[in-house]
């Protein structure tokens, strides 16, 4: 292990810190945090050949500690993490946590707040709603890919977080592979 290039702060201090950037933008401080999964990308009908960004938390529900796991896994990485904020909705700012040394020459140019030291950048965007997706047939027919918000690349998955909750640890990719083939065994098996 290489020593840690930043000294982190603790989960509760980065958050308060963020929240006061927030404020200090005139952005709302009440918190909806979302993962990977909760990504709506749909075709827009405004412009063609493009897409907008919507997000959802009705059909994937974060778990009430994810973001605090999430925390923890990128606080031991030597990459950048990222406060970003997508834009806001009815209950608060909508956010994700990001994590990637491709956000090193990321700045203030670009609206990334930098604290060094920590290693961490604040990105509260710029005032605009996002939309909360709510039907289940727009969520069933959301893009799966190609988005050009290439900053979103970055975010951790509900599926990582639950790999950590069950195993303790983000699983190898032979280990992830091993348990589906189990799980497609059991149930071809009827075994739980």
């Amino acid at each position: 292990m290489s020593e840690p290039k930043f000294t982190r702060p603790s989960f509760i201090q980065a958050l308060a810190t963020w929240q006061q950037c927030l404020r200090a933008q005139d952005l709302p401080d009440q918190l909806v945090w979302i993962f990977a999964e909760n990504l709506c990308l749909e075709t827009s009908h405004v412009t063609p050949g493009s897409l907008r960004l919507g997000f959802q938390t009705r059909f994937t529900p974060p778990a009430e500690d994810a973001l605090e796991i999430a925390f923890e896994v990128f606080a031991e990485s030597n990459a950048r993490m990222v406060f970003y904020r997508l834009g806001s909705c009815a209950r608060g700012s909508v956010c994700l946590l990001l994590c990637d040394t491709w956000f090193e020459s990321r700045d203030e140019r670009e609206g990334f707040k930098r604290h060094d030291d920590w290693g961490i950048s604040f990105f509260p965007g710029v005032a605009g709603e996002i939309e909360e997706v709510t039907d289940l047939t727009r969520w069933l027919r959301r893009e799966r890919g190609g988005h050009s918000v290439h900053d979103l690349d970055f975010a951790m998955s509900l599926a990582t977080i639950d790999e950590i909750k069950l195993h303790g640890r983000v699983l190898l990719p032979y280990e992830r592979f091993a348990e589906s083939m189990l799980n497609r065994l059991r149930l071809r098996h009827g075994t739980a």
